[in-house]
């Protein structure tokens, strides 16, 4: 099963004790998750997500006593006056002709309450939600129907300190979060806390392999540096050898290069070790840039 799969089983499987919260995560499924039925009067669960099959009919026995039936293919609320029972409670709009409006943005006595809207946002992305695999990119969204009912999932996810943006794609209004922190910070807030820990460990080995990769290349990177100034000492030392002679050159200029020619690949600061009495990595530099200077006098 795919990641984001594995996070709607455990959200599937995460019931709130309070009713309140009951009615703001139905309201989420259905807001999101539902059609209008037969005539345009009746509520019917428009999904093939087994989690979300599942997950709306657990809360409609929790919150209504009621269980729903089948119908052909379709899963109904089976008696009218339960239906209207469930509407209203959910505050469900109707349009003017009666007939049931779902592109409205939740009710804002439904998630009045910090659980509330937690319970609302599982049921969102129980029905809408998708995440891609954190071992490639970090990528969750929920796809809406309606701008206002995106714009309005960004201002829940803005209370909880969580930077969404919004994106038109095709005929939808998609929420999305790029950020690894943003979608740990998401799945807590829903309460996926197995998903977030192996979101966590995924992310711990990611960064810790992309910091031996920084390391790894920045090193090699320092070690090319290096043979590609020791390859241009060694060549000016030769040639002040054989055009110029180290007999002309003053002592330390003489021992230096000498050294250098014994030591071909060793990095300054022990060149400088090798040399009587010893010196530092800064006197080791200047004694080869004077080297440099006299070969450039040469070739000039």
């Amino acid at each position: 099963m795919s990641f984001s799969g594995n996070v709607k089983e455990e959200l599937a499987a995460h019931i709130s004790s309070a009713r309140h919260c009951q009615l703001a995560e139905l309201t989420g499924l259905l807001l999101f998750g539902a059609a209008v039925g037969e005539g345009n009067m009746h509520l019917r669960l428009d999904t093939e997500n087994e989690a979300v099959v599942r997950k709306c009919f657990t809360l409609l026995r929790k919150t209504f006593n009621i269980e729903t039936v089948m119908q052909g293919k379709e899963r109904l609320i089976p008696d009218d006056a339960l239906e209207c029972k469930v509407i209203q409670a959910l505050h469900l709009n109707r349009k003017e002709s009666g007939e049931l409006d779902l592109t409205k943005p939740v009710n804002s006595l439904l998630i009045k309450n910090s659980c509330c809207a937690r319970a609302y946002l599982r049921g969102a992305f129980l029905s809408v939600g998708s995440m891609s695999d954190p071992q490639k990119s970090y990528h969750l969204e929920f796809v809406c129907d309606e701008k206002a009912q995106a714009v309005q999932l960004q201002t829940i996810l803005q209370e909880f300190q969580i930077e969404a943006k919004i994106i038109r794609r095709k005929k939808y209004d998609v929420v999305y979060l790029k950020e690894g922190s943003g979608i740990v910070d998401l799945l807590n807030v829903m309460g996926a806390h197995v998903s977030l820990m192996n979101l966590e460990n995924l992310r711990i080995v990611k960064e810790m392999r992309n910091s031996v990769n920084r390391r790894v290349n920045c090193e090699t990177a320092n070690i090319s540096k290096t043979v590609t100034a020791a390859s241009k000492q060694i060549e000016d030392i030769l040639l002040i050898r054989d055009k110029y002679g180290f007999g002309n050159l003053p002592d330390n200029l003489r021992q230096m290069a000498e050294i250098r020619l014994e030591y071909p690949d060793v990095a300054l600061k022990e060149l400088g070790e090798y040399l009587e009495p010893s010196v530092g990595k800064s006197g080791v530099n200047h004694r080869l840039r004077r080297l440099s200077e006299i070969a450039d006098k040469i070739r000039s």
